[in-house]
């Protein structure tokens, strides 16, 4: 029985260790990219960040002002908020993994275009393949946009969706996709905590 549970240990392991050479490899194209104009404007791209062998993938729609500053993802005013809300059903940064659309700050924080997501989101396919999460947590309506497109379903807007559970098939097996509203809708509509509070339980029902 030993023998057995260091053999699972060790094979683990260089799992473990094949998925860490593969994101790293993935942030390092991200930081390099000129595959849009935004790296022309850029301060820093904002690959991911997080536990690669959680079940939980947030995704947002793109680097803010102190994102953009600091190289990694949410943490400005969303961020903390973000942070509230993980909490609030026991979890923390450290038991998922966080990443964007975008993995450059658009000028002005303004929405996407179509042609970024399009240049962009082959960074996120390759984080998707990578950690193969079983949950996908797209935050507002760009995440959730793209991530409802990709797998067929029907995309209205995000106050029809969030809170909601959605079950797809992927290569890796089931994967549960629950939309939220981007937290920082908080900052400008206070009202929208308590729903993000109840809609996270919605998400703590789809935990392994």
């Amino acid at each position: 029985m030993n023998h057995m549970k260091t053999y699972k240990d060790e094979d683990g392991c260089k799992v473990r260790m094949a998925m860490q050479q593969e994101m790293e490899a993935i942030t390092k194209s991200v930081m390099t990219c000129t595959r849009c104009e935004l790296y022309k404007t850029r301060t820093h791209a904002v690959a991911g960040e997080g536990t690669i062998t959680s079940p939980l993938l947030f995704i947002g729609e793109a680097p803010g002002h102190h994102e953009d500053m600091q190289g990694k993802p949410f943490v400005g005013k969303a961020g903390n908020i973000l942070d509230e809300l993980l909490a609030s059903i026991g979890l923390n940064r450290h038991d998922i993994y966080i990443t964007n659309i975008l993995k450059c700050r658009p000028p002005q924080n303004r929405n996407p275009l179509k042609s970024e997501i399009s240049a962009c989101s082959i960074y996120l396919e390759k984080q998707l393949e990578c950690i193969q999460p079983k949950i996908l947590v797209p935050l507002g309506n760009f995440a959730t946009a793209y991530l409802f497109e990709k797998f067929g379903l029907h995309f209205t807007r995000i106050s029809d969706v969030c809170g909601k559970l959605y079950r797809v098939t992927t290569l890796s097996g089931t994967t549960t996709i629950a939309p939220l509203y981007h937290p920082a809708v908080v900052t400008y509509d206070s009202s929208k905590k308590a729903q993000l509070l109840k809609d996270m339980e919605a998400l703590k029902s789809a935990l392994p």
